[in-house]
């Protein structure tokens, strides 16, 4: 574990150290190494845990989660080159440093086996994210998007310090690999349930459920391109570890609990598909897109089934690329044409025919078409949601639906049509970009070859 954390800590020196000329250069190479170092942690280990320090190990669940994170420091380092070129160095220093402190906090969140060090962690992303929206978002609504983060993420997960300060004083312990080993020692039934809400409650809101998301599509379309992609690709992923993480812990009496969580993801996935259908923002239109793909991933996650809980993993990581290579290339086209609303932005197809290749790409993947993960993903969902209740498949069949409907529209409207006006000249796609699509992309058609590195199973 050390031996990726310390070097991203150390990256931080790097960047206040460069030469100014080699600012990005070094940045980015230096987490390149990092994230391929990181591939290691995908070998399948038979250990519950494998290197294990006394606060952090790693198993099937996080270390997905934990390749994905080290692989999308670079990308966003890339991402962001072009929206602060004619920023002062030392902003440009302050930004880069930024997306470095968030990544040994997200590393521990995801690595940690004690429940106070995952939430000291899972709360520390905060605040770094908060300066990333506030300081360099470039809309007038960000400060009134990062209040909504804030206050969204701090009052739901006061409950859960309180519940493990309770499970504290009750156990003895709140070591996970300890946890396991002693049942759940609530004893009436109303403190079970109100703390495995209170427990579920931080989650819920991180993920976002659906009538807790609001938070989301105001901070996505006011952060910055490496703030979206940071936020879609990997603090909402803690949402859905941390769901994973904590239903374990339940005792038998919560199960009644399942049943609004599971119908409002549900309910949630196929609102925000319709949602999707009539933005006009194109980033809007993403972040909803996510609240819908994380309502699968809640729901699948409550049913604690052995499939269900491969089919979450699976769409976590898929999701993570999917959407953060859609925050990249509607951030190309915002850089070009100043604007993110759709019909002002449209029919960019024969002026950049190679970026119109990457928009098809990201789009059937985000529709889940065959080989992406994305389509395993909803697949072993699905079915794991049909074997524990029949109705549902009505629910997820229509919002399979609306997604290949609201993707196709994103695509046409964006790559098709006429082109408007007041676009007379736009700048070309440049080497960065293809190769920032391409690392995107790459992982989601070669993990479709050996799906099990990331299905949190066993091989």
């Amino acid at each position: 574990m050390l031996k990726i954390i310390l070097p991203t800590i150390m990256l931080i020196p790097t960047t206040l150290l460069s030469p100014k000329k080699f600012l990005w250069t070094n940045t980015t190479t230096y987490s390149l190494l990092i994230a391929t170092l990181s591939l290691q942690w995908l070998l399948p280990s038979h250990y519950p845990h494998k290197n294990t320090t006394p606060w952090t190990g790693i198993d099937q669940i996080s270390s997905p989660l934990l390749v994905l994170s080290c692989w999308l420091l670079p990308l966003m380092i890339m991402a962001s080159q072009n929206h602060l070129q004619h920023e002062p160095s030392t902003r440009k220093r302050i930004f880069i440093t930024a997306l470095i402190t968030i990544q040994p906090f997200i590393l521990l969140a995801f690595s940690s086996t004690e429940l106070m060090l995952f939430y000291i962690s899972f709360e520390a992303t905060l605040i770094p994210t908060l300066i990333l929206i506030t300081r360099w978002g470039n809309q007038p609504e960000r400060l009134s998007a990062g209040i909504y983060l804030l206050f969204y993420t701090l009052i739901s997960s006061l409950p859960l310090l309180v519940v493990m300060l309770y499970l504290h004083m009750k156990i003895g312990t709140l070591h996970l690999t300890m946890l396991k080993l002693t049942h759940p020692t609530l004893n009436s039934s109303w403190t079970d349930l109100l703390s495995s809400l209170a427990l579920l409650l931080a989650f819920m809101v991180k993920a976002p459920l659906y009538g807790l998301h609001l938070w989301l599509p105001k901070a996505h379309v006011e952060a910055p391109i490496a703030g979206s992609m940071l936020l879609a690709a990997l603090l909402l992923k803690l949402g859905g570890y941390g769901i994973m993480r904590v239903t374990l812990l339940m005792g038998p009496v919560s199960n009644y609990l399942h049943y609004p969580f599971i119908t409002l993801a549900l309910w949630g996935a196929l609102m925000t598909s319709s949602i999707c259908l009539r933005q006009t923002d194109l980033k809007s239109l993403i972040a909803y897109s996510s609240v819908s793909h994380m309502g699968l991933v809640i729901a699948a996650s409550m049913i604690q089934t052995h499939w269900a809980f491969s089919g979450a993993m699976i769409l976590m990581i898929s999701h993570g690329l999917t959407s953060s290579m859609l925050f990249c290339l509607a951030n190309t086209n915002y850089e070009r044409t100043h604007s993110r609303i759709l019909v002002l932005t449209r029919g960019l197809q024969p002026l950049l025919p190679l970026m119109a290749t990457w928009w098809l790409l990201a789009n059937l993947t985000n529709m889940a078409l065959p080989p992406t993960t994305n389509l395993m993903a909803e697949l072993t969902i699905m079915v794991a949601l049909f074997n524990w209740s029949a109705p549902t498949i009505l629910l997820t069949g229509v919002a399979t639906l609306l997604t290949a409907s609201y993707t196709l529209f994103m695509l046409l409207m964006t790559q098709r049509g006429t082109l408007p006006t007041h676009i007379t000249s736009v700048q070309n796609s440049t080497t960065r970009e293809h190769l920032l699509m391409s690392l995107h992309i790459l992982p989601m058609l070669l993990l479709i070859l050996k799906p099990n590195l990331i299905s949190g199973v066993l091989s």
